[in-house]
């Protein structure tokens, strides 16, 4: 499935980036509430930054995203961009995270990305983000019947 390309004031684009970003000192805190303003926020964020979040997904102690955004923003800002404003809108809408993270941020500075190329691999990273968060059936493998 290839996505249209995009078009800015003075370019046009085709940009996806698969970015991971862990909440510091890997806390065991994106629980279905948070996770849920975490994405309201990032749809607030699409419509300031033209950042376009077409997949997110989190597993307990980090998220997944996968996002298109004109040339203008560099990976790094973009993961800026969105670190920023989704702790300060989580804090405010949770306080009690504050105590848990007694350094006062909710991000580790480590992350992730990568770029995803329309040919083959984009509609694999969107399968493994939807997944996160999901527990896996296990299988039992067996060698002989």
């Amino acid at each position: 499935m290839r996505m249209a390309i995009k078009k800015g004031a003075h370019s046009v684009y085709e940009i996806h980036y698969h970015l991971v970003m862990p909440v510091k000192y890997r806390k065991v805190l994106l629980g279905e509430k948070v996770e849920e303003h975490f994405v309201w926020v990032c749809k607030e964020i699409e419509k300031r930054y033209g950042i376009e979040f077409e997949r997110i997904g989190a597993d307990k102690n980090h998220v997944h995203i996968l996002c298109s955004a004109a040339p203008k923003y560099s990976p790094s800002e973009i993961i800026k961009i969105i670190k920023s404003i989704t702790a300060r809108e989580i804090f405010k809408k949770f306080p009690e995270i504050r105590k848990v993270l007694w350094g006062g941020e909710f991000w580790s500075e480590g992350k992730y990305v990568g770029t995803v190329g329309e040919g083959g691999n984009k509609g694999v990273i969107e399968r493994y983000i939807e997944r996160q968060g999901s527990t896996p059936k296990e299988v039992q493998l067996t060698f002989w019947k």
